[in-house]
């Protein structure tokens, strides 16, 4: 009678070395980053001077994207405008104009942050004046006609004015709210005879 618990080992420490091996040799290829390029965060295409619109469903300019200077990034599909502006036009409005230093426009085009030296300006109607918000950075999200900030917010509007801290901006109902810390002056505007 063969002794088969002997010749047993030597195959269960075969297969036990086989299995460590395989692991081993995932473990050291997985923590190699790959050297494609493909997390380098490095522009792609730059484009100078253009333009980008969208439109509604009757075929109206909805908003319009300016910048002198765009640089598309393929690791997240975003890209970094120099000098934007921004402008979200209404058919029974005014249009809303933002501008700033810098801004950043995520994957898909459906959100743009906007910073340094953020200026709004809704253009003076029949029954208003010109309304300016002032706001270190500002996020915008043009398809829904929505931007707000956590930061401090300046808004005046003829000799008016407001600061507070958090804004949120509807430009469909044409709302600017501020959030907290409130301080202003309300001028009524001279009744014309």
């Amino acid at each position: 009678m063969k002794n088969w618990q002997g010749q047993l080992f030597p195959i269960i420490l075969a297969a036990f070395l086989a299995g460590l091996s395989f692991w081993l040799q995932n473990a050291v290829d997985s923590a190699e980053p790959k050297r494609d390029g493909n997390q380098r965060h490095d522009p792609d295409a730059i484009a100078e001077n253009f333009t980008v619109r969208r439109f509604d469903a009757e075929g109206r300019v909805k908003y319009r994207l300016t910048s002198p200077w765009l640089e598309h990034y393929p690791d997240d599909d975003s890209s970094e405008l120099r000098s934007p502006t921004l402008i979200n036009y209404r058919p029974d409005a005014p249009p809303l104009t933002i501008s700033a230093l810098n801004a950043r426009v995520s994957s898909g085009g459906e959100t743009v942050f906007l910073w340094d030296d953020v200026n709004a300006v809704r253009a003076a109607a029949a029954n208003r004046p010109e309304l300016r918000v002032r706001t270190p950075d500002l996020t915008a999200q043009p398809d829904f006609g929505t931007a707000f900030t956590n930061g401090p917010a300046e808004l005046t509007m003829g000799q008016s004015w407001l600061k507070g801290v958090g804004l949120q901006v509807n430009t469909n109902l044409s709302t600017f709210v501020l959030q907290s810390q409130v301080t202003g002056v309300y001028i009524s505007p001279a009744k014309k005879p």
